[in-house]
């Protein structure tokens, strides 16, 4: 027996990158994938329902079991029909790994609304409504596993990527969110925080000479939060640079309490006591 043998997976943003990395994993540990994918160029101005056939096709080469679909994930109709895939081809879903995304960058003056809006629209509300979706499922089925992904972009905030950053920043929450509610359905929920060389990032300066940091290193992480392995794990947003792992904790700092006045901070106050109030 396999690590996935029998699941029954969902990876969206499967045709390349870290997603096809993680959908070739997957059905190499015995899982049935749906391969999602809406293909076209990392802008998302133009579609391609060839992309995700394309890794079907080398799934079932190896002798793995995979349906493709390129059905859209900035929709509700477009989740509900990705979760629908896996019921009718596979008789359920399991898991689902949120991975597609798109680039619009441009600094924050210069953004038009069209930019910010179709980013949020894939990352954040393609999230949420694929994962509603297959919760709903799993909610029924007894249990299951859902990965999202964010991004040191929106954890820590990233120049020229206000709309990238805002989306990823609200998958954190999302994820935070989702974890507290499903956990009691049996639906664990959780995210990854990749840096790989994709093509979403392989013409940025940093990663130039940093082929190490492979989309297999993240697809790695995705196969063990997809697996019995995480156990009761959620809420955790696992960092992944090549070969080195992390988790990112939202800290707050120890903080002053005002004992006087009621507890009312006059600016001057907080002006004086501030590096008290940010002291860890």
């Amino acid at each position: 027996m396999t690590l996935l043998q029998g699941k029954r997976i969902i990876v969206t943003g499967a045709a390349h990158g870290i997603g096809r990395a993680t959908a070739l994993a997957f059905a190499k540990e015995g899982a049935q994938v749906v391969v999602n994918d809406a293909g076209g160029p990392r802008d998302g101005t133009s579609a391609d329902t060839s992309a995700a056939s394309s890794v079907v096709d080398e799934i079932r080469a190896a002798g793995g079991q995979a349906v493709a679909s390129a059905e859209s994930v900035a929709t509700a109709a477009g989740a509900e029909a990705i979760i629908q895939a896996a019921i009718d081809s596979f008789g359920g879903l399991d898991v689902l790994v949120n991975n597609a995304g798109i680039l619009r960058d441009k600094t924050l003056l210069k953004m038009t609304d069209a930019m910010w809006q179709t980013v949020l629209d894939v990352h954040l509300s393609g999230t949420f409504y694929c994962l509603r979706a297959a919760a709903q499922h799993m909610r029924t089925a007894g249990g299951g596993r859902i990965v999202n992904t964010t991004s040191v972009s929106g954890l820590l905030g990233n120049f020229g990527q206000a709309n990238y950053a805002a989306a990823k920043a609200g998958i954190y929450g999302l994820t935070r969110t989702a974890s507290i509610e499903l956990q009691r359905f049996g639906i664990f929920v959780n995210a990854v925080a990749p840096i790989a060389k994709t093509r979403l990032t392989d013409d940025l300066p940093m990663f130039e000479k940093l082929d190490s940091l492979t989309p297999e290193h993240v697809a790695r992480v995705h196969t063990f939060l997809a697996s019995d392995l995480a156990g009761d794990r959620t809420g955790l947003v696992v960092g992944v640079a090549g070969g080195k792992l992390s988790v990112f904790r939202l800290v707050e700092s120890a903080g002053v309490l005002k004992d006087d006045d009621g507890g009312l901070w006059t600016p001057q106050e907080i002006a004086d006591r501030f590096d008290a109030i940010d002291k860890a």
